[in-house]
């Protein structure tokens, strides 16, 4: 039988990955990355003026999407060998909720002259928090009404999510609110230009812009008394058609064809989130295995044959991720980045992107040394807002114990057991509204990268952690997913077979916990639990109000 191959496109924080796999086991036969041009625009906008963004703000320009698909697939038939004619599909995993304002043909507000120099124009990424006063206002809205939507997303809605980053662009900028004919996902947009079909995703649908399959978006009422008209413009800009992931979304238009090498009509999918994407990745197919999909931020994702209400959870979604299951979401939105601002910014570290991977390894290797609770430190994960469970992005992040002695080494492992005891805390959340979590599983690029920081997890938790090794897990949940979209055959050609087929020769690696640590993290974990709900559940207001007084200097500069 004939060789066939499919394509995943992953669309992460600061670059993009393809990968070309064998659609009959999986096998990895290529891989290709593209760092992006322009990266996070945190800062000012790119251009001649250089416009400064407000704290909270994260944007991206749309072009490096496409300049991935450009780059990469290109890439991967060179390296892999493989004639256009033998890749049946493409699917795509995104970051999200990241999102755009595009004209009724598709073209992004931020290409056009007259509106490069204003921010509203631009992609939101996902860790854009300028929203976070809209989200206050949804919140306080739909618990006023007892809105039973909210119940699905642990009431709480964040200021990640596509409705606050609307209000927004409402708000502060009328005339880009005006101009914009859509606003879009940035992966159903990248579908878009592929295929020339605009063809959005249930899944983005599902967790990020409060929609079920059931019942649809939040309620008229509800919509316009949060703003005027607001009902319409959700309507005629968003929709209410949303595919399944792995839906066949249309094939690739001529023109996509020639930039890529590939065929004309060749077979794209309905885009998934980049998390939920790994989970199909790793094969996980078993109700009540948690999967981590550790990179910048985490991402817990959880099947389950019922629908429970818990609290902070990022949204429960029906078929959200594998057909005949409720996929749970939670979250930590800085893990890697969290790391990663020890080495840039703190203790005299050097700039170089060399120097910098040198300093993750000593680093590294001197926190090895430390022994649980030895540094005398216990730190809140929240550098960039808490996720879950408390879905608060003004929290900021607290080290507690420092002293003349504390060296940088003990900081970084602090930083490490911070995010597994986050951890900790959404996992006993699931289990006290009895979703129990039997298993962990372990993704994304720390996973593969870090053993220190998974035996961390391992001991903080009490749990086996299974890791994958297989170097883009999102993007073969990716390729999966192109795969079934292009109508990929086994004996009974269904969904859950073609993942448990494109799955079954990954490498796996297992970290057990050590008894002894994890009865010294337990007592760590009564003071990060103590600290937890003294910043984040009580009147104490230090962290909001300090960031408050931040943005009132910035905006003067």
């Amino acid at each position: 039988m004939k060789r066939q191959f499919s394509i995943g496109l992953d669309f992460g924080t600061e670059s993009g990955r393809a990968i070309l796999v064998d659609v009959a086991c999986g096998a990895l036969v290529a891989s290709s990355v593209y760092e992006y041009r322009f990266g996070v625009i945190d800062e000012r906008l790119p251009g001649s003026k250089r416009i400064p963004l407000e704290p909270q703000w994260a944007l991206q320009d749309p072009l490096d999407y496409l300049r991935t698909v450009q780059k990469t697939i290109p890439e991967l038939l060179r390296k892999g060998k493989v004639k256009a004619e033998d890749v049946i599909g493409i699917g795509i995993d995104f970051t999200s909720c990241t999102v755009l304002p595009a004209l009724s043909d598709g073209v992004p507000l931020c290409t056009l002259p007259q509106y490069r120099n204003s921010p509203h124009a631009w992609v939101k990424l996902w860790k854009h928090h300028g929203a976070q006063r809209d989200a206050d206002k949804m919140n306080a809205l739909a618990l006023e009404r007892r809105e039973p939507f909210i119940l699905r997303y642990g009431q709480k809605i964040s200021s990640e999510w596509m409705f606050p980053k609307l209000l927004q662009i409402l708000r502060e900028d009328p005339q880009v609110a005006r101009t914009m004919a859509i606003f879009i996902e940035a992966q159903d947009w990248v579908v878009w230009q592929l295929t020339g079909r605009e063809k959005r995703s249930a899944c983005a649908a599902g967790y990020k812009a409060l929609w079920s399959r059931r019942d649809g978006f939040p309620p008229s009422a509800f919509l316009d008394t949060l703003r005027s008209g607001l009902s319409k413009i959700i309507s005629e800009k968003i929709g209410n058609s949303f595919a399944a992931p792995g839906t066949r979304a249309g094939g690739l238009t001529p023109a996509w064809a020639h930039k890529t090498g590939l065929r004309t009509g060749t077979s794209v999918s309905v885009a998934i989130i980049d998390a939920h994407s790994a989970v199909l990745g790793l094969g996980v197919s078993d109700p009540n295995e948690l999967v981590l999909c550790m990179g910048t931020s985490t991402c817990h994702l959880l099947l389950s044959r019922r629908e429970q209400l818990v609290e902070g959870i990022c949204g429960v979604v029906e078929d959200g991720i594998l057909p005949g299951y409720y996929g749970y979401e939670a979250g930590q939105a800085a893990v890697g980045d969290l790391f990663a601002w020890q080495v840039k910014s703190g203790w005299g570290a050097p700039s170089s992107k060399k120097k910098n991977l040198e300093r993750f390894s000593a680093l590294e290797r001197s926190a090895s040394a430390v022994h649980p609770g030895e540094s005398g430190l216990v730190a809140l994960d929240w550098w960039n807002g808490n996720r879950s469970i408390l879905s608060d992005a003004r929290l900021s992040g607290a080290i507690i114990g420092y002293t003349l002695n504390t060296k940088p080494h003990e900081v970084y492992r602090t930083l490490m057991e911070s995010t597994a005891l986050g951890t900790l805390k959404i996992i006993e959340e699931f289990e006290r509204q009895k979703i129990p979590i039997r298993k962990l599983h372990a993704t994304g690029g720390l996973a593969e990268r870090s053993p220190l920081l998974l035996q961390i997890y391992a001991d903080v938790t009490g749990r086996n952690i299974d890791v994958t090794l297989f170097p883009h897990l999102c993007a073969l949940g990716a390729a999966i997913l192109g795969a079934v979209g292009a109508g990929a055959k086994y004996s009974s050609s269904s969904f859950l077979e073609i993942v448990l087929k494109m799955t079954q020769n990954l490498p796996r690696k297992y970290y057990k916990p050590d008894p002894q640590n994890h009865r010294i993290y337990r007592v760590l974990y009564g003071h990060y639990s103590r600290l937890h709900d003294y910043f984040g559940r009580g009147q104490n207001k230090v962290m909001q109000e300090l960031k408050m007084l931040k943005g009132r200097w910035r905006k003067t500069r």
